[in-house]
């Protein structure tokens, strides 16, 4: 019967620990983009919860059930200190990839979904789990990175983007005028119906970035929606163009200069 009773409360506290991680995962659900990558953070949190849990609850009733059946916990007990402890030195690795996805998933570093720069790479998170971040990269490549090494993260998809455009006009052209026409563009661009919806702030002009031989070169930044960020600075690059063409503002150029070595008569 103390048997029954030890398994009977084991299932119970397994049960009880399913539902309430079920339930986590209900509260988190949403339409709301924000609660979306909240749910999947959610997700995996529970998931981790049920799994760590139902392993205690194991483990503490066979320690409880072995003593009814005359067998001494305490070696068992000291086995499994020793077996856990080669187990640690023998997969560190494996170790640190657990510990550092928890870390991951607790801080909300970032989803499924999200575009990171992590190791080296750039791409699309696609999976996550504990051990592993699998991303799909720029070259349509399928990275997987164990989680020990994902360092220094940079998350592409919160919150908007941002870009800088850098325009070059010729030493010989008025800055004055360049500048007024970045900022009619500017303007123009911020009331398109079109693109305002893609626009979070801006573009303005900065102003001069640089002097040099070639030219100077006037600064513009934008911020955007996410995912925008690219497709609004190409729009901007084409308006610039045909608004500098339109107003006869040249953009820098380089002279290419060939030298020819001619060999003097009689030489």
């Amino acid at each position: 019967m103390r048997v029954l009773a030890i398994l009977f409360v084991a299932f119970i506290l397994a049960r009880l620990l399913r539902t309430l991680t079920n339930r986590l995962v209900q509260l988190a659900k949403s339409q709301a983009r924000v609660a979306q990558m909240r749910e999947q953070q959610t997700r995996t949190m529970a998931a981790l919860l049920y799994s760590v849990g139902v392993g205690l609850i194991v483990a503490i009733a066979i320690l409880t059930v072995l003593p009814e059946f005359g067998f001494n916990v305490s070696p068992v007990e000291a086995a499994a200190a020793v077996a856990s402890l080669a187990l640690g030195f023998g997969a560190q690795n494996l170790v640190k990839d657990l510990i550092n996805g928890f870390f991951i998933v607790f801080e909300d570093q970032f989803v499924i979904g999200d575009l990171i720069q992590t190791s080296g790479e750039t791409g699309r998170v696609e999976h996550l789990t504990l051990r592993r971040t699998v991303i799909r990269n720029l070259s349509g490549a399928m990275v997987t990175i164990p989680n020990g090494l994902v360092g220094q993260v940079a998350n592409l998809s919160r919150d908007w983007s941002q870009a800088f455009i850098d325009v070059t006009v010729s030493s010989d052209e008025m800055v004055g005028r360049a500048l007024a026409t970045l900022e009619k563009i500017a303007g123009e661009f911020r009331n398109d119906a079109d693109w305002s919806p893609a626009l979070v702030d801006g573009p303005r002009v900065l102003g001069v970035e640089s002097l040099s031989l070639d030219g100077t070169t006037i600064r513009l930044q934008v911020r955007t929606a996410l995912n925008r960020k690219d497709d609004v600075a190409r729009e901007l690059r084409r308006r610039i163009k045909l608004g500098f063409e339109q107003s006869r503002i040249p953009l820098s150029h380089m002279h290419n200069v060939s030298v020819r070595e001619v060999s003097a008569p009689g030489s």
